[in-house]
Parts: structure tokens; sequence; C-alpha cells
């Protein structure tokens, strides 16, 4: 599974930095480091929606708060 996150500087200010940094923990902590790929982005033209999240290509809003939740059901919850 891959997980892009938007690091271009909309995103950047509304917080993926630390949505990355909690996702490289989650990913670790549930050992699932063999089948999630994190990877960063520039623009990807939503940047109106908050922090851009896509799931093997399909786009989500996130926040930091929303960063676990997000795991639990769309990262976790479709690996189990």
């Amino acid at each position: 599974m891959t997980v892009t996150i938007c690091i271009g500087s909309s995103c950047h200010v509304k917080g993926s930095r630390l949505i990355v940094e909690e996702l490289q923990r989650l990913v670790a902590e549930n050992g699932l480091s063999d089948d999630v790929e994190l990877k960063g982005t520039f623009c990807t033209g939503n940047c109106v929606k908050g922090v851009c999240v896509s799931v093997d290509d399909r786009l989500y809003s996130l926040t930091p708060d929303d960063t676990k939740d997000f795991f639990e059901k769309e990262i976790k919850g479709r690996l189990a």
C-alpha cells in the first residue's frame, strides 16, 4: 500500500510534518513497514482542503488530530 502525503507549502503550514511523523510512528508500532510505503509529494492541487493524503490514489484531507483515526480505518483497516 502506498500512502502519499503532500508536503507543499500550504499543506506544510497546515501540519503535514506532524502527519508524516505520526504515520511513521504508527506504521512502525504496528509492524507494517513491509506493507506500507510512505511517500511525500508536492502540491496535489487541493490546497483548500487541508493536508492532502492519498492511499493508493484515493485522496483524503487530514489534520494532525485526524491522523490516528485515519490510520486505523484507511491503512490498518484495509490490511487486516
